[in-house]
């Protein structure tokens, strides 16, 4: 069938339902946003590319739908860098779409030229170039499907010169591939272990949220065994909060009853997880991750399996699929050994930290330091960072998407949401990236119309997308709700200067004369700002309500102390020691 590339190249995308298109618009796709509007695919025009492919992140990981990222090459796709790793290691898969400079130039340093394959090839699942204008449906085709398989994103890179061409073409139909139960055999030494456990632990990963059915099979798993079940590092939306066998989030400032009860463990199940070191790391100041379990590492990707802890079973396979193998191959005496005991264990660990959590106000200072102290004694009436957290949950909608950000007060939030549902939490993941918050939300919003979303971030971190405020206001885009902890400070960076380096607060502070609710009224949205408790929980049921009933984003920016949570890597750094020494008057200053 006769066509133009750019039409070949929509109809693709239709073939595959991507509706949604995030980035900033420039010469080099227009031939095909031209035409997205008829095709039934809206294209968001961003502030930042950054942060548009952070909602592009946002949107499929709240509905399951892949969208799309595109800008205008050169500059406009070297900043989808940071978005593109960041939905890597959230197993996102999106399109990235690379217009590329033409390839009658390339070569010659023309305007706006970046070798843009390379660019990507560390941050993608899979990556192709388009080589000839008739090869642009199958090779396009190709790459969504290896974004779904991959559960990652994936680059087509595209040659500007090769639009506006007239080709004869087939849309080619998509492909989809039946997602593997895991092997036989792996699969029943699984079983036989779990059956024979007396302290068995379930820990849910990602792939639990991404897997079709995953969480209600790992639940069913769980209630055969009477199994606890944590859940990995930022994916609390793996197991439902209410169950009576939730433990909670492992890792920084994770659920000590989670860790209490992995430590114990004589077999671990680690569905649907790679294990990231980080996930693992001393909580509390307790080594929880358990020394002498057997571990049984279910994960769809095989380069995962074993490459930062031990298993005696590794599976490959889809972590619902697995789940259901193994429940099904059990022994009828599987779970039995110490299950009375065990049931006790898992309510009293459970209501022990629960206690503690709603009891918790302030932040620790380690012996030698003094900064939280400081901090409460300079402003005694502001909140702490946990006293706002609990405010945030007195209001918070059980059914809400929420978001996180990167830094020292969500962080600290880590161990207090909970969620009935998967596809509802939407942190930043390993990549770490400062911004997210705002952003991802806007594009689970996008993805989720109808349901009340809250996205959360500190100043400093905010201060990266607070660009987005300018762009969300356009009466097409949709109400949100945000709130940003306000203390002034890069937090994470200032509790390690507290540490290792002496307060010398390097770079660390931030300027107290900005507003963030004054910026967010500036660009035609709600800015409030609220500095107890109570005025928190009101704000917050105020603006849900004006985001579901009046189309209103309200900005609720929460004045805080600037207490300290637990630094991010004590594993990673030491204090420094000095041994020649530096002085400014070494510096070499040329004579005037």
């Amino acid at each position: 069938m006769k066509m133009t590339t750019e039409e070949a190249f929509v109809k693709t995308l239709q073939a595959h339902g991507i509706r949604h298109a995030f980035g900033i618009i420039g010469s080099a796709m227009m031939p095909i946003s031209d035409i997205f509007p008829s095709a039934g695919i809206t294209f968001w025009d961003c502030a930042h590319e950054m942060t548009a492919g952070m909602m592009a992140d946002g949107y499929t990981r709240a509905t399951g739908e892949m969208s799309m990222m595109i800008a205008q090459n050169g500059p406009g796709i070297t900043n989808f860098v940071t978005s593109v790793k960041t939905a890597y290691w959230n197993h996102t898969p999106c399109l990235l779409v690379t217009p590329q400079a033409a390839n009658k130039t390339i070569g010659q340093g023309g305007f706006q030229e970046m070798e843009q394959m390379n660019l990507f090839k560390d941050c993608v699942a899979y990556q192709e170039e388009v080589r000839d204008p008739s090869r642009i449906a199958e090779t396009l085709a190709r790459v969504i499907a290896k974004a779904k398989r991959l559960s990652g994103p994936a680059q087509i890179n595209i040659p500007r010169d090769f639009w506006t061409q007239v080709v004869d073409i087939e849309i080619p139909e998509p492909i989809e591939f039946e997602v593997s139960p895991g092997g036989e055999n792996s699969v029943a030494k699984a079983a036989a272990l779990l059956s024979g456990a007396k302290n068995p632990v379930i820990l849910n990963g990602a792939g639990v949220v991404l897997s079709e059915g995953g969480i209600a099979a790992s639940m069913e798993l769980a209630e055969r065994l009477d199994a606890p079940v944590c859940v990995g590092y930022q994916h609390n939306d793996a197991f439902p909060g209410s169950h009576p066998l939730f433990a909670g989030p492992l890792g920084y400032n994770g659920s000590k009853a989670g860790m209490e009860l992995i430590k114990e463990a004589d077999v671990v199940l680690a569905l649907g997880t790679r294990l990231n070191p980080f996930s693992t790391l001393p909580g509390y100041g307790m080594e929880y991750w358990p020394k002498d379990a057997k571990i049984i590492q279910v994960d769809i990707n095989p380069d995962r399996i074993g490459l930062t802890k031990k298993v005696t079973v590794g599976i490959v396979g889809d972590a619902a699929k697995v789940a259901t193998g193994i429940l099904n191959q059990l022994s009828d005496d599987a779970g039995d050994a110490g299950r009375a005991d065990r049931k006790a264990r898992i309510a009293q660990t459970k209501s022990a930290w629960k206690q503690e959590l709603s009891s918790l106000d302030h932040e620790l200072d380690d012996p030698g330091t003094t900064w939280n102290e400081r901090a409460r004694e300079a402003r005694p009436d502001w909140m702490s960072p946990r006293q706002a957290w609990r405010a945030i949950q007195q209001a918070l909608p059980r059914d809400a998407i929420i978001s996180s950000d990167i830094g020292n007060n969500c962080a600290i939030g880590n161990a207090y949401p909970d969620f009935d549902k998967g596809r509802k939490y939407l942190a930043p993941g390993l990549f770490g990236p400062c911004g997210y918050g705002l952003p991802s939300i806007i594009g689970a919003k996008i993805g989720q119309p109808d349901t009340p979303v809250v996205g959360f971030a500190g100043d400093g971190a905010f201060g990266i997308s607070v660009n987005e405020l300018t762009a969300i206001g356009r009466d097409e885009w949709p109400a949100i709700t945000q709130i940003v902890f306000r203390n002034y400070q890069w937090g994470a960076e200032k509790r390690n200067s507290t540490l290792w380096f002496d307060d010398n607060f390097v770079g660390t502070e931030l300027d107290m004369k900005v507003s963030y609710a004054g910026i967010a009224q500036a660009c035609g949205l709600k800015g409030v700002q609220v500095k107890t408790m109570d005025e928190l929980t009101a704000a917050l049921d105020t603006a849900i309500k004006d985001q579901m009933e009046n189309d209103t984003t309200t900005l609720i920016e929460v004045i805080l102390n600037q207490e300290l949570g637990e630094p991010f890597r004590r594993d990673a750094m030491k204090k420094p020691v000095k041994v020649a020494g530096v002085s400014k008057d070494d510096m070499n200053v040329a004579a005037e």
